[in-house]
C-alpha cells in the first residue's frame, strides 16, 4: 500500500470539489474542513492534533483575499500544504555531531519497534556520510539481543562491541572507551526495550545516559500501533528528554496518524523514517516533502536523491548518449532492471510520483517478480540476440523460453516491454524532451 493512501483518497477527494470552482463561500470551505478533519481523525491522528489543524487552516481560508482570489480551491490547498509542513516540524532536523568525538547516539523504544535492526540502518547511512560507526549490544535481557546486533552490524559492515549480560551502564562506559581508542566517531548504543513501559526500564537508561553523555537520544517508534506510538512518545520524552524520533515500518498499511501527531504532541522532531525491511530502507524525514505525498503531489526530491545514490554520473550520460543515437538495446534495458533494483521498492519508488494515488498500488501492487522473470529472459539470450534484437525470429524466442524455463508468451511480452520503451525515447529526444 502507498504511504497514507487511504488518508491522500480522502483528503484529494474533498479537494476534488473545490479545486475548479470560481468562487468559495465560507459555509463551503467549513464543510470542506469538517470532511478533512473527519479523515484525519479516520487516519488515527490525535483528536486535539486534527482540531487544532482544522482550525488553523479554515481561520486562513475564510479571509477574504482567499474567498475573492481566482484560484480559491487551489489556495486553500496551498494553505492545507504549509499547515501540514508545519504539523510535522517545518524543516528537516538532521543529527547532530558532538563538538567532543565519539558523537554518542542512544536508540530506545519498546519491544518490537526494530530498534536493533534501525541501529544497523543508521549505521549504514552514517557511514554513507563518511562516518565511522561502532554499534555497542546493551540490551542484555531479551533473549539473542547481542547476536542479532552483531549481525545487523556486519551487514552494515559497521564495528560492534558486547560484554555480554553485565551491567548496562558499565557496557556503555566500555564500548566508548573502545571507540576512542579504535578510531570511531560514532557510536550507536542499542539499549534493552520492555513490551510495556515501566519504571526500571527509565531508570536504567537514564542511567546509561549521563555515563556517557550521550548527544542524541532517539526513540524508534512503530507507526503500526497508531496512537499507542504518541502516548509512547510523550512517555520517553518526559522521562528522557529525547532529541528526536525515528518511526519505522511506513512502508506498511499504515495510517499515518503516529506521524502527523508526534511532534505536536512532544515538541520532538521525526528525524528518520524506515521505509522497507533492507538496510538501505531508511531516509531522513522532510516534513515538506511527505506533505507533499500525503496531499498526492508526489516526492520528486527524494526520486532524484535514490536515482542519484543508485546511479553514477558516467552511466547516467552513457544511457544519455545511447538514447541520442537510438542505439539502445537489450544490455541496456537489463541495466535498466539493475539500476531500479538498487532504488529499492519499486512501489515506493512509484508512489513518489506526482498523482501517484490515482494508480491505486494498494490494490494492484507492480510485481517485482516479473523484474526477476524479464531479467532471466535477457541472460538467456546471446550477446549478439540482446545487442540486436531485430534477429530474435520465432525459433529463437522458442530456444531462450526453453533456456530459462518460462513461456514464449513471456519473451514476446518483454520484447514489446522493450520496443515501447525504446521508441518512448525516441520521441522524447526528437522532441527534445531530454536535457542533452
Amino acid at each position: 500500500m502507498a504511504l497514507f493512501s487511504n488518508l491522500t483518497d480522502k483528503i484529494n477527494h474533498v479537494f476534488s470539489k473545490l479545486a475548479n470552482r470560481g468562487a468559495l463561500t465560507e459555509l463551503e470551505i467549513k464543510d470542506a474542513m469538517r470532511e478533512v478533519r473527519r479523515a484525519l481523525l479516520e487516519a488515527d491522528v490525535n483528536i486535539s492534533v486534527a482540531k487544532d489543524f482544522v482550525n488553523k487552516v479554515t481561520q486562513k481560508a475564510v479571509g477574504e483575499e482567499i474567498l475573492k482570489s481566482l484560484t480559491p480551491g487551489q489556495q486553500v490547498i496551498k494553505i492545507v500544504n504549509e499547515e501540514l509542513i508545519e504539523l510535522m516540524g517545518s524543516t528537516q532536523s538532521k543529527l547532530g555531531v558532538s563538538p567532543k568525538l565519539p558523537t554518542i547516539i542512544m536508540m530506545c523504544g519498546l519491544q518490537g519497534a526494530g530498534k536493533t535492526t534501525m541501529c544497523g540502518k543508521l549505521a549504514m547511512y552514517l557511514q554513507k556520510q563518511g562516518k565511522k560507526v561502532l554499534l555497542c549490544a546493551d540490551d542484555i535481557y531479551r533473549p539473542a539481543a547481542i547476536k542479532q546486533l552483531e549481525i545487523v552490524a556486519q551487514k552494515a559492515k559497521a564495528g560492534f562491541f558486547q560484554m555480554g549480560q553485565i551491567d548496562p551502564t558499565k557496557i556503555a562506559k566500555e564500548g566508548v572507551k573502545y571507540a576512542e581508542k579504535n578510531g570511531y566517531d560514532t557510536v550507536i548504543i542499542d539499549t534493552a526495550g520492555r513490551l510495556h513501559i515501566d519504571q526500571q526500564l527509565m531508570d536504567e537508561l537514564k542511567s546509561i545516559k549521563k555515563a556517557v553523555n550521550v548527544f542524541e537520544t532517539l526513540l524508534v517508534v512503530d507507526s503500526m500501533v497508531g496512537q499507542d506510538a504518541v502516548n509512547v512518545a510523550k512517555t520517553f520524552d518526559e522521562q528522557l528528554d529525547i532529541s528526536g524520533v525515528i518511526m519505522t515500518k511506513l512502508d506498511g498499511d499504515t495510517r499515518g496518524g503516529a506521524t502527523l501527531s508526534i511532534k505536536a504532541i512532544t515538541g520532538k522532531p521525526i528525524k528518520f523514517c524506515g521505509i522497507g525491511e533492507k538496510m538501505e530502507d531508511l531516509e531522513p524525514f522532510h516534513p515538506d516533502r511527505m506533505a507533499s505525498r500525503i496531499l498526492g503531489m508526489g516526492d520528486v526530491l527524494t526520486l532524484i536523491e535514490k536515482a542519484q545514490t543508485a546511479i553514477s554520473e558516467e552511466d547516467a550520460l552513457k544511457m544519455a548518449r545511447k538514447m541520442k543515437e537510438a542505439s539502445f538495446d537489450l544490455n541496456d534495458y537489463l541495466e535498466q532492471f539493475e539500476n531500479v533494483a538498487k532504488m529499492g521498492d519499486i512501489n515506493q519508488l512509484v508512489s513518489m510520483f506526482p498523482g501517484a494515488g490515482k494508480l491505486k498500488l494498494g490494490e494492484q501492487k507492480i510485481d517485482e517478480k516479473q523484474m526477476q522473470r524479464n531479467k532471466a529472459i535477457i541472460l538467456s539470450m546471446t550477446k549478439e540476440e540482446r545487442s540486436n534484437p531485430r534477429i530474435l525470429n520465432y525459433s529463437r524466442r522458442k530456444r531462450i523460453a526453453k533456456g530459462c524455463g518460462l513461456d514464449v508468451s513471456d519473451v514476446n511480452k518483454l520484447i514489446k516491454q522493450y520496443e515501447t520503451a525504446r521508441d518512448l525515447m525516441k520521441r522524447m529526444m526528437k522532441t527534445k524532451k531530454l536535457p542533452f
